[in-house]
């Protein structure tokens, strides 16, 4: 049942595939796309995110190329290139560059990956950074190569009977979803959360969505809308890939429950940062815990506003009682409204028949956590100041109000001033929200703080991917202190994130691992046994004669690596890299 045969290799590593195509493209900036030697679209992001396990029945004279050929294709001028003659496609195509590599394992082409433009920005991008991607893409590709290798020779007879005992008896909820993304099965825990039978669940379409795009880094429990035919509902859960399929493995505390959400946590915990503004930030955060008083955190987007928020709720005398996190600007605004008053039996078409708690009931006691609230509308933000006033709710189709107690904290990028001369946000609201205001520095102005949050991500991701932790070297992160973060602390995480996927088992995260794009960042580096006319020299000549002198000196490779302090996988890289003759024993 959990099963399909006849997939490709590519298609058996799908959830696995996906994931590091959507990082590859967050950390390129340019969307991806991967096709398998059928052209099975298995992975892609942007226009591409959609459709997989279909075959191309467009635009696929390129990849038919690669596939034939073996050899990479680009064309930074869209519709001129003979491949692009005959194209059924050809006179609306909005692609305006494309790079695409073949995936190569051993002598076999067992599909494709690209890069694809379509603005003049990231045209230019490609079109400047050709062999830079290229070289790039090749590299981390036969990674994957490794993956699916190693997956072809892993012994699967009993998957199913063993899946399927193991799903049916977790106090979990797990949903079953096939390599198109179908559900085909759920056990009795997750009927129960989407108060649906098993019945109806063979009949009705089911769509799940992460909350927001930027946040699906697959990093633990986050919110997803599960539709249900035409009613939608808010899960808390993850998802994990087992062999061509994906499992959806709900949380044991849904947040239309009247309980907490998440585990109260130690103090500053996940407030990572000694910098002089977080240093004063957590001072000020210790200060306000305790009150009652709203709470409005203003910052980039990335900060970590929620990390924040979390900190304050631990603080606080309410730690041990809920703390619920919604994002304003993530849910549909019937939803959002549903999901925070709650609802009655029958209250509109598509109500659960059992009606609903609210998000801002089920905080009572607690911490109701509003991300992105500058995105609230003008009619919920009426319907939340009467919450905010009158300390009650009324639920959808109720005539009664429910008395609370609870503490908002809120969280904006967005400039209150503007929105509220432009009638887009109350002043009322705000002035209520904006009690005690918390500003979040961006990552670029945290001196010092980039090393810590490294290692504090390095940790997190290798355990959950359950790799060994592989350090970091002093070129790379120094190449990571220089850069700018434009996506802030997020951005860090994506990167780390990737890093861990893509570096090879024992080795070491060296500069030949990171995204292009830190190629320009400028690094001061200080060596104290150089003179004036070596300062001038570049990190890369530096290291190339480093690894020289190591290599004339020692000879064996081994000890090379070992006197470096990289990986073996990594000096021969950089042997290569650098053009160096090798005479090993």
């Amino acid at each position: 049942m959990l099963k399909n045969a006849q997939q490709s290799e590519l298609m058996q590593l799908q959830p696995t595939i996906l994931r590091f195509t959507q990082m590859l493209s967050a950390v390129l900036q340019l969307d991806a796309e991967v096709v398998d030697a059928d052209l099975v679209r298995i992975a892609g992001t942007g226009p591409y995110s959609k459709f997989f396990g279909k075959k191309l029945n467009t635009s696929s004279r390129i990849f038919r190329y690669i596939l034939e050929t073996h050899r990479e294709k680009v064309v930074v001028k869209s519709r001129t290139d003979p491949l692009c003659d005959g194209c059924s496609n050809k006179g609306t195509c909005r692609e305006t560059a494309f790079l695409g590599v073949p995936i190569m394992a051993e002598d076999r082409c067992i599909g494709v990956i690209s890069l694809v433009a379509f603005t003049e920005e990231s045209r230019e991008r490609i079109k400047e950074n050709v062999q830079l991607f290229s070289d790039y893409i090749q590299h981390i590709s036969q990674i994957v190569v490794a993956k699916v290798l190693a997956s072809n020779n892993e012994h699967d007879d009993g998957l199913d009977e063993v899946f399927t005992s193991l799903i049916e008896n977790m106090d979990q909820g797990v949903l079953v979803l096939d390599g198109n993304s179908r559900v085909k099965y759920g056990n009795q825990p997750a009927l129960n959360n989407l108060n649906i039978e098993r019945e109806e669940l063979s009949r009705v379409e089911v769509n799940i969505q992460p909350l927001s795009f930027h946040n699906n880094e697959l990093k633990g429990h986050q919110q997803h809308i599960i539709s249900l035919g035409e009613r939608q509902e808010l899960v808390v859960g993850q998802f994990h890939d087992a062999r061509g399929h994906q499992l959806f493995l709900m949380a044991f505390h849904q947040p239309n429950k009247s309980f907490a959400i998440n585990e109260p946590q130690p103090q500053f915990t996940s407030v990572i940062g000694e910098c002089k503004k977080m240093r004063q930030l957590k001072t000020l955060i210790s200060r306000i815990a305790s009150s009652p008083s709203s709470v409005l955190i203003n910052g980039e987007s990335g900060t970590g506003k929620e990390v924040i928020a979390h900190a304050v709720h631990n603080l606080s005398t309410r730690s041990d009682k809920p703390f619920i996190a919604i994002n304003c600007a993530a849910i549909p605004d019937q939803l959002l409204e549903s999901e925070l008053f709650g609802y009655v039996k029958g209250a509109f078409t598509g109500a659960s028949n059992k009606g609903k708690t609210g998000l801002i009931q089920a905080a009572n006691k607690g911490t109701l956590f509003l991300d992105e609230i500058g995105d609230m509308s003008m009619t919920l933000q009426a319907k939340l100041l009467r919450v905010l006033e009158e300390r009650e709710v009324m639920p959808i189709g109720s005539n009664t109000s429910i008395p609370i107690d609870i503490r908002i904290v809120s969280a904006t990028n967005r400039n209150f001033a503007e929105m509220i001369a432009s009638n887009k946000f109350r002043e009322d609201l705000y002035y209520r929200l904006n009690v005690i205001p918390i500003h979040l520095p961006p990552l670029k102005e945290r001196e010092g703080d980039v090393e810590l949050l490294v290692q504090f991500f390095l940790d997190i991701h290798t355990r959950k991917i359950g790799v060994s932790y592989p350090g970091i070297a002093t070129e790379a992160m120094a190449r990571l202190n220089a850069y700018h973060w434009p996506g802030n602390v997020r951005e860090l995480s994506n990167l780390i994130e990737y890093l861990v996927n893509v570096v090879p088992e024992g080795d070491t995260i060296d500069v030949d691992l990171l995204p292009p794009y830190f190629e320009q960042a400028k690094v001061e580096h200080q060596v104290e046994s150089i003179n004036a006319d070596e300062c001038a020299m570049s990190l890369e000549e530096m290291e190339k004669i480093r690894i020289e002198e190591a290599i004339n000196r020692l000879s064996n490779r081994k000890l090379v690596a070992d006197e470096l302090g990289i990986g073996i996988a990594t000096l021969y890289r950089k042997i290569k890299k650098y053009g160096l003759s090798v005479n090993s024993h």
